[in-house]
């Protein structure tokens, strides 16, 4: 019974106190990993957080001059996005993590013909960027062997908007 005479302000203090002392116990555990991540990417700052300007994103390049249906064109990039996926996974998980703790941003642009898109390709390539170009089985709307959808990344964004920032949203 005497608990609840407690004064509010006693009260008061001791919650902020525990509530500090967690927050400085959270931090030690888990303020390192972070901290380490940064590191491996060669950005020792503090100021700059991954994930605050989407530093890593995945560009998807859709064909515009074949006329996919709407349904083919999210299947095409749901490969190209796979397969891009798995080579970073491979080739190179610490920017995968990275990428994948900005939110695994992803977006969907369109090039007017195939000959623009194998222009990408190489200069994606000559960047020294993730690349996955997708061809079509044929088994629907188009022809066999139709290169549909090109991947670019996950990679830094500044260099991905090298190749494709000229592009138009899809």
């Amino acid at each position: 019974m005497e608990l609840l005479n407690v004064p509010l302000g006693l009260g008061v203090v001791a919650g902020l106190g525990c509530g500090v002392f967690l927050g400085w116990h959270l931090r030690g555990r888990f303020g390192s990993a972070s901290k380490s991540l940064m590191t491996a990417m060669g950005n020792s700052s503090e100021a700059s957080v991954i994930g605050e300007g989407g530093e890593f994103k995945m560009i998807l390049v859709v064909r515009n001059d074949l006329k996919m249906g709407k349904g083919k064109v999210a299947a095409q990039c749901s490969h190209a996005a796979v397969s891009a996926y798995r080579q970073v996974q491979r080739r190179n998980p610490e920017l995968l993590k990275q990428w994948e703790y900005c939110g695994q941003p992803k977006v969907v642009v369109k090039a007017p013909d195939e000959d623009t898109m194998i222009d990408l390709l190489g200069h994606a390539k000559e960047m020294g960027l993730t690349v996955s170009l997708i061809q079509d089985a044929g088994r629907t709307q188009i022809a066999p062997g139709s290169r549909t959808v090109l991947g670019i990344g996950p990679g830094p964004a500044d260099l991905i908007d090298s190749v494709t920032g000229d592009l138009k949203l899809y």
